[in-house]
């Protein structure tokens, strides 16, 4: 039983390593890439799509599958051992359901969006892409129809980044969550508390903001020996092995704080793929568990680090230092109050903390009614704009600043977006535990020492990959499941105190 493990387990590897090799051309795809490289591109991931997807239904593979599966249910093999079994067989049982053509083809038409979408994006024109998309949406209901779903089709492509969650459970979670935000953003805007945005904005040199980004990452722990720092069109992280995590960024020339928010949402996601035991490559062992928690990562650096005063207590006279005379009449308390200014915005990765989660669910409401048939492609940009002005007040001026600001759709990751409000959800609780466990958090990220912080993640979190189911983790790391109240009181405390509510 052990001998057809360990060769399961050498299996696993030989398909992470092509898995590896896909990644990095869909990295170098987004960052360096030329135009005309898009067919030849698209075709060699459609074929390497179609090699892996024959690896994983292979009767060979399935055989060792179902050996070690037996071995783990009679007892014979580790605790871990058997979690590995369970996650593959989860996976494989969904792979088999897929026909190698249409995974093939699904890579083929999503390699080539990509640039699709950016040239639509650069043109401000949605129907450059929809032809597109309209392929992708059809294709994504025919998958939800070959893998089967319970209730909702939308549950089928939601399992792929959030296992375990269904479409019912994120739409009361979502709708628990608006019903908290609504009315607070509402309070804020009746406070009489003005905050000066203005104080962040100037000339700032690109050069200068990519050697002060990857002094910050470096800073909060990421290894550039292990990554490197990059510009895509949308800001993005990638992992090839936990020696090789990749960020990428884009920055404006007229406002820092867009690109410094960029590297540390994207370090959070390469301080988890980092974090994961490099022994355990190929296996489930080695992987995040969901994208919930991997999104908890990014958005508690991003914002309950990144956007603190104790964060910036340290990073502040460096950021006067290095753009002055920018900063030279702004005080830390003024920059502080400005990074964390609430006000409706068009841009979702631009949003400030209380109107992000409202972003998130506007998407989740669009795609789930795509793939549910409700809604049809061609009419996306009307509903995108209908609903922005529903949600959050605002008159989408063209589709570059509305339906075509995110680059999910173009990769097929319809499913993804709710994760984004859960990691918001799991980032709270998880940095509630961490300040029980570590008094004087706030003190040592004042000195610019971070590494207490990212010990408590990697001892409580990374380490475990797929051990525990995302639920499971939060309770082993805070001792409850997921429980939206530590969001709630940090939005609530932290910005009752700068809008004076």
């Amino acid at each position: 039983m052990k001998t057809t493990f360990s060769t399961l387990h050498q299996k696993l590897t030989d398909i992470a390593q092509l898995k590896s090799a896909m990644a990095a051309l869909n990295w170098d795809k987004d960052v360096f890439m030329p135009p005309k490289g898009s067919g030849p591109r698209a075709a060699m991931l459609s074929y390497l799509a179609g090699e892996l997807h024959e690896k994983v239904v292979s009767k060979e593979f399935l055989d060792l599958l179902r050996e070690s599966k037996a071995a783990a249910d009679a007892g014979g093999l580790t605790h871990g051992e058997s979690a590995i079994v369970r996650e593959v067989w989860r996976d494989v049982s969904r792979e088999e359901k897929l026909p190698v053509e249409f995974v093939k083809e699904l890579a083929q038409v999503t390699s080539e969006a990509y640039l699709v979408w950016v040239d639509a994006r650069q043109k401000k024109d949605f129907k450059i892409f929809a032809p597109y998309l309209t392929k992708i949406v059809a294709m994504k209901r025919r998958e939800a129809e070959l893998v089967g779903f319970a209730q909702s089709p939308y549950d089928a492509l939601l399992d792929t980044f959030e296992p375990y969650a269904t479409t019912a459970e994120i739409a009361a979670a979502l709708g628990d969550l608006r019903n908290f935000l609504t009315p607070f953003l509402a309070k804020i805007k009746r406070s009489k508390v003005r905050v000066q945005r203005d104080a962040i904005t100037g000339d700032f040199d690109i050069e200068k903001q990519k050697t002060f980004c990857a002094m910050v990452a470096k800073r909060i722990g990421y290894d550039f020996d292990a990554g490197r720092l990059d510009v895509s069109a949308h800001p993005f992280s990638t992992s090839f092995h936990p020696h090789d995590a990749r960020i990428t960024t884009r920055y404006n020339r007229e406002e820092i704080i867009e690109s410094i928010s960029g590297v540390t949402h994207e370090t959070g996601h390469a301080l988890y793929e980092q974090g994961l035991p490099a022994e355990q490559f190929g296996t489930p062992l080695g992987e995040a568990v969901s994208l919930g928690i991997h999104e908890s990562q990014s958005r508690m650096w991003e914002n309950l680090v990144g956007r603190s005063r104790a964060f910036w207590t340290y990073f502040y006279p460096l950021l006067r230092n290095e753009f002055a005379p920018a900063f030279a009449e702004v005080s830390l308390e003024t920059f502080y109050r400005a990074i964390n200014a609430v006000e409706p915005s068009f841009i979702r990765v631009e949003a400030d903390e209380v109107t992000y989660n409202l972003h998130v669910i506007l998407r989740f409401e669009i795609e789930r009614a795509m793939i549910e048939g409700e809604i049809d492609v061609e009419d996306l940009p009307r509903i995108w704009n209908a609903k922005m002005k529903e949600s959050l007040g605002l008159d989408v001026p063209d589709d570059s600043l509305g339906v075509l600001q995110d680059v999910h759709w173009s990769f097929g990751g319809i499913g993804y977006f709710p994760t984004y409000s859960l990691g918001n959800l799991y980032s709270a609780q998880f940095f509630a535990a961490a300040r029980r466990a570590l008094p004087s958090l706030d003190d040592e990220m004042a000195r610019g020492d971070f590494g207490g912080l990212l010990r408590w993640l990697r001892q409580n979190i990374h380490v475990h990959g797929k051990f525990y189911s995302a639920q499971e983790l939060a309770k082993h790391a805070t001792g409850e499941k997921l429980n939206s109240k530590y969001f709630s009181e940090y939005i609530t405390k932290k910005y009752s105190e700068i809008y004076e509510l």
